[in-house]
């Protein structure tokens, strides 16, 4: 049977080759409108990038209405986030959360919302399914519960401080910028430790979100935390600050990598709370 379809494959190549070249050239179109203009619109001064090569930092690109995701089938989560906020029309209708998680075509259904039933750790959002759904609309809303976009949280984690952070940054930091880029993702130690309901998917020890945002002016102003799996409810935000070059150092991405060297330096180092809290 195989034989056979080969042979077809091959037979319907050579009598039809203009239609072989045709597909090829929209599959050459395609993947560089994707690659080279798409994909640069949905990040802020350039797509993040392994600062080594290694199994732990590759990563699958895939890109959604509202955000943008560099995911790891090795981790089964994604390693990076990037999305963009604006201050939010007070007007806005408040839709109704999708009733369950979704598994990603483009991850081969590997992860499921299965593997996390009984794990002890909820289905955490990188990409936010209320800020998304508020500023851009009902399907982005449903992308945000893609499980490519899920990453193990501790439920006292997920329904408490990070909740806390989702809110703030619609809420507190959108409002003082002309635009708000945000990315967000998993930190891991050394230790492999997996989901016991699931060898796809591995534990993070910590999270980690960076804003950069951007005045009327065009000056650019940056925040960095990372807030570990056993923080506590009422921990305060402030207490997690750190600099971007530390997300950096711990991740192993580059971030902000196209800004002018002296301008991105300073912004990496920087650690600037009073601007934000």
């Amino acid at each position: 049977m195989k034989r056979s379809f080969i042979i077809s494959a091959l037979t319907f190549c050579i009598k039809n080759p203009k239609a072989i070249f045709l597909a090829l050239l929209l599959g050459g179109l395609f993947y560089s409108y994707e690659v080279f203009i798409a994909r640069d619109t949905m990040s802020f001064q350039g797509i993040p990038i392994a600062m080594q090569n290694t199994p732990s930092t590759y990563t699958r690109i895939f890109r959604n209405s509202a955000y943008m995701v560099g995911y790891s089938d090795l981790k089964g989560n994604p390693l990076w986030v990037v999305y963009k906020l604006t201050p939010a029309d007070e007007n806005a209708a408040h839709l109704k959360r999708p009733d369950g998680f979704h598994s990603d075509w483009r991850n081969m259904g590997l992860v499921t919302s299965s593997d996390y039933t009984n794990s002890g750790y909820d289905r955490g959002h990188m990409a936010p399914n209320h800020a998304i759904a508020l500023l851009y609309g009902k399907e982005a809303q449903y992308e945000t519960f893609l499980m490519t976009n899920i990453t193990p949280q501790k439920p006292s984690l997920n329904q408490k401080l990070w909740e806390h952070l989702e809110a703030m940054e619609l809420e507190v930091f959108a409002p003082k910028f002309k635009t708000l880029w945000v990315y967000a993702g998993p930190l891991f130690d050394q230790k492999v430790t997996r989901l016991k309901s699931s060898y796809f998917v591995e534990i993070p020890d910590a999270f980690y979100k960076i804003y950069v945002g951007i005045e009327e002016s065009g000056e650019i102003k940056s925040l960095a935390v990372i807030v570990p799996q056993n923080a506590k409810a009422n921990d305060r935000l402030e207490h997690y600050v750190v600099s971007i070059d530390e997300v950096e150092r711990r991740s192993g991405f580059d971030f902000l990598h196209e800004l002018d060297d002296t301008i991105e330096n300073t912004l990496e180092k920087k650690i600037d709370i009073k601007s934000w809290f």
